[in-house]
């Protein structure tokens, strides 16, 4: 018998991409403080966030494999979070623009009653193209991405704001590296196919 599958997140950009492997899953809030330890890198920062959603939730459901995920925008060392609002939003997309950045997409999967424990990261790295201010306002009207880290999204019209994505898992700058996920899944004994 397989055991309970949750996705310890409140995104339903991830639960949108978990929904693609045709598993049967429940979404748990992880409850975790993501405020930035002293000195901590936006890597460093995704990586443990994404083991402690996971631990947190499996804390809870010790029979459960367990699903943890975090992204942070990462621009030359610097953490950008989710704006939250069209402020700081349009600061956000003003500073990116002309710049490299790179989604650090950590994730995390935890079954606390077998004692597995695995995590990765999928960089992503993302080349912004020189953008007007009335084209940063124009997207941030029509998508109004305040959810999302770096103010854009890719899988809608934010992709007009990009000229290069560079990425070995394609869903990772959504949210949730679904090859990175499936192999540690399998590795806990899901199965997908």
């Amino acid at each position: 018998m397989q055991r309970p599958l949750i996705l310890a997140s409140t995104s339903r950009y991830r639960r949108e991409l978990l929904n693609r492997l045709h598993l049967p899953f429940d979404v748990q809030p992880p409850d975790v403080d993501e405020t930035a330890l002293d000195g901590e890198t936006p890597r460093e920062l995704a990586e443990r966030l994404a083991l402690e959603k996971a631990r947190a939730v499996a804390a809870r459901f010790p029979e459960a494999v367990v699903i943890g995920s975090d992204q942070v925008a990462d621009l030359a060392g610097e953490a950008l979070g989710k704006p939250g609002d069209h402020a700081r939003a349009t600061a956000q997309l003003r500073r990116m623009r002309g710049q490299t950045l790179v989604f650090q997409t950590a994730v995390a999967v935890v079954c606390q009653a077998t004692g597995f424990v695995q995590r990765d990261l999928a960089p992503v790295r993302v080349v912004f193209r020189e953008l007007s201010d009335a084209a940063i306002e124009q997207y941030l009207q029509a998508e109004q991405p305040y959810d999302c880290a770096g103010s854009a999204k890719s899988e809608g019209l934010g992709i007009a704001l990009l000229s290069a994505i560079d990425s070995d898992d394609p869903t990772a700058l959504v949210g949730l590296p679904l090859i990175r996920t499936c192999r540690m899944l399998r590795a806990a004994g899901v199965e997908l196919l």
